[in-house]
């Protein structure tokens, strides 16, 4: 009966054709060739399908067992995965990592992170989200990510625990037929106040009737940073961005760094933190994910635009 195959017998079945013979098979695993025949002849029996003919020197898939070949290779990989799964919930690895990072971050630096944790932690899948503002604290908040890659917002969370990851500059930015980039001088707070700024929108109530960094009182709010960027440079307004999503523009001249009061030209520095609930502190997969994010951050030429 289909019900009383066993592993043995499927990966004895596997080893005869990855080692070409039965005999070459009963060296694999340490059996007697008779052992390893009986098993694959048992296999037969119970499935009602030949799998290897034995009319030459050494056995051959037959063309159903070329088939059946796959889903025994599919029942024993997922077997082993079982078990290695297993092995990793015992150990105290998590289950599963799900990430949040503030759309300011440098995606260059997580995309790099992100390759080397799938080949760190194979059997641990990762759940990435890209929110702003309180909509990117809201899921470390309430337990739907376990991690949050966040800047600071003027209120505080008492509730969760930081570790400082490092600061990255934002620039008051234009196009360069922009008014404001026109200007020969020192631009004073008061001019930003007569031309349209482009800010994002909080997609959460965290924030809700709350202003950052908003020096006009003509706003245009807007949903996603690539939309700000586009609008940016097409001349619709003027805003903050991280300089390494710019950092080329202002380069080739496409992007103009207003010369505002109180800003140094450097820009304003953000500082961004791994954020976690006290209860819930990062495992091994999550602890490596930080230190990884960290130490790749504070690389030389580690925060690039593609």
């Amino acid at each position: 009966m289909l019900d009383g195959v066993s592993l043995d017998q499927l990966r004895t079945f596997i080893a005869a054709v990855d080692e070409g013979s039965f005999s070459a098979a009963a060296r694999k695993l340490n059996r007697v060739q008779s052992a390893v025949s009986g098993w694959v002849g048992g296999l037969e029996d119970q499935i009602g399908v030949v799998l290897f003919d034995r009319s030459g020197r050494l056995p051959k898939l037959t063309p159903e067992g070329v088939l059946l070949l796959a889903d025994a290779r599919d029942i024993i990989s997922g077997v082993d995965t079982l078990k290695a799964r297993a092995r990793l919930m015992t150990s105290g690895v998590e289950t599963e990592l799900s990430v949040v990072i503030d759309v300011f971050f440098p995606t260059s630096v997580v995309s790099a992170v992100v390759k080397a944790f799938a080949a760190q932690f194979p059997l641990t899948p990762l759940r990435l989200f890209v929110e702003a503002l309180g909509a990117a604290y809201r899921p470390v908040l309430d337990g739907r990510c376990s991690l949050g890659i966040l800047p600071p917002l003027p209120q505080t969370f008492p509730s969760l625990v930081s570790e400082r990851l490092g600061e990255l500059p934002l620039v008051a930015v234009a196009a360069p037929g922009h008014p404001l980039a026109r200007l020969g001088h020192r631009i004073p707070r008061r001019e930003l106040a007569k031309h349209i700024q482009l800010v994002l929108t909080d997609r959460s109530d965290l924030t809700v009737g709350r202003d950052f960094a908003v020096a006009s009182p003509s706003t245009w709010r807007l949903a996603d940073l690539s939309t700000k960027y586009a609008f940016l440079k097409d001349c619709v307004g003027w805003g903050g961005m991280p300089v390494h999503m710019v950092e080329q523009d202002i380069a080739a001249g496409t992007l103009v760094v207003l010369d505002v009061d109180d800003m140094p030209p450097t820009g304003f520095m953000l500082t961004m933190s791994a954020f976690h609930q006290p209860s819930q502190p990062p495992g091994p997969a999550g602890k490596w994910f930080v230190d990884r994010l960290k130490a790749l951050w504070q690389q030389p030429d580690a925060v690039q635009m593609p």
